[in-house]
């Protein structure tokens, strides 16, 4: 959950390790100080990313920023270089093994890889959230529209990621207010201390206000490849994780964030559409943006199994030009 108390704990375990012998007073106070922890320590140092504690210890000793976090002071010069600009469509993806958010950018047809920052603390492991209070992160496809970037709590900058989706609820998982904010510690939420959090709050804000209505975050457990699947072949999440790699590959191979539904209580996955100019400009100016329906969606969690993909009167124009009509037809019309 949001608003754990800050990560301060984590030196005081420590500390109370390395005291045990020197006095039995001081040993019962760290054990009165850390039961309540006990649980989370074990379950973040049960089988991935044990350098969490490290990055805790380092943020609390003012050692910031972390190793290969983007220079955040020189946003401005970062985006000019990429060829990318501030307010331009973007998909954030999460990969909670490696401790890395991922931030894409739309540049021309496809998105491109702006930043990757390192994660300062996540809590739980490998696998799906599935209760209040389980000190899980989620895992799978969420959206985060503009109310989800309100201040939430002590985090002036914070996103709501939406916990649970159509898909969580349609099996019954329950949380709330599992954030991406500031600082080093929390308890179901990714923290990625306060200049990151700075960045990537301003990125999702701006591309929100320039009519970019649905950003989508995909958190994955790691980097859905066969190969990782394959290694992992005995994991009881196996399946779910094989139900998130259809997204992850969409998006590898086609740069833009695939369309996800969720249908009969299972994600589906299309890839997106290529980035089109509205044959209708008079419909794009009712909308209000200038967006294409289709643009104007990238990104959102759809609930309901997939229907086809209406073509517009340009894209059947040319696909006619392109495929000549049989006789038959072309006598029709």
């Amino acid at each position: 959950m949001a608003g754990a108390k800050p990560g301060s704990w984590v030196i005081a375990v420590g500390r109370c390790a390395a005291g045990l012998a020197a006095s039995a007073v001081f040993a019962a106070g760290c054990l009165a100080l850390t039961a309540d922890r006990a649980s989370a320590i074990t379950i973040e140092l049960k089988d991935v990313a044990e350098d969490r504690i490290e990055r805790q210890r380092a943020a609390a000793d003012g050692r910031l920023p972390l190793p290969k976090t983007p220079d955040t002071a020189r946003l401005k010069e970062r985006l000019a270089e990429a060829g990318v600009k501030s307010g331009a469509p973007i998909l954030m993806r999460i990969f909670k093994e490696t401790s890395e958010l991922e931030m894409w950018i739309e540049k021309g047809d496809r998105f491109v890889l702006f930043a990757t920052y390192p994660i300062c603390h996540w809590s739980g492991t490998l696998g799906p959230k599935f209760r209040e209070g389980d000190k899980q992160t989620p895992e799978g496809f969420y959206t985060v529209t503009q109310r989800q970037l309100r201040r939430l709590g002590r985090w002036p900058r914070a996103i709501n990621l939406g916990f649970p989706n159509a898909y969580d609820r349609a099996l019954n998982r329950d949380g709330s207010y599992i954030l991406m904010h500031g600082g080093c510690s929390s308890v179901g939420c990714f923290a990625m201390t306060n200049p990151v959090m700075s960045e990537v709050h301003g990125l999702a804000t701006a591309a929100i206000q320039s009519g970019q209505r649905y950003v989508p975050i995909h958190v994955f457990p790691f980097r859905l490849t066969d190969a990782a699947l394959a290694a992992r072949s005995t994991s009881p999440w196996h399946g779910f994780w094989s139900s998130l790699q259809p997204g992850y590959t969409s998006f590898e191979r086609t740069g833009r964030p695939p369309r996800v539904s969720v249908c009969k209580g299972q994600y589906t996955v299309e890839d997106a559409r290529p980035k089109a100019t509205s044959a209708d400009p008079e419909a794009d100016d009712k909308r209000g943006r200038g967006k294409s329906r289709s643009g104007m969606m990238l990104g959102a969690l759809h609930v309901g199994c997939p229907e086809p993909v209406p073509v517009t009167t340009a894209e059947k124009t040319h696909a006619e030009a392109v495929i000549p009509r049989s006789p038959e037809i072309a006598k029709q019309r």
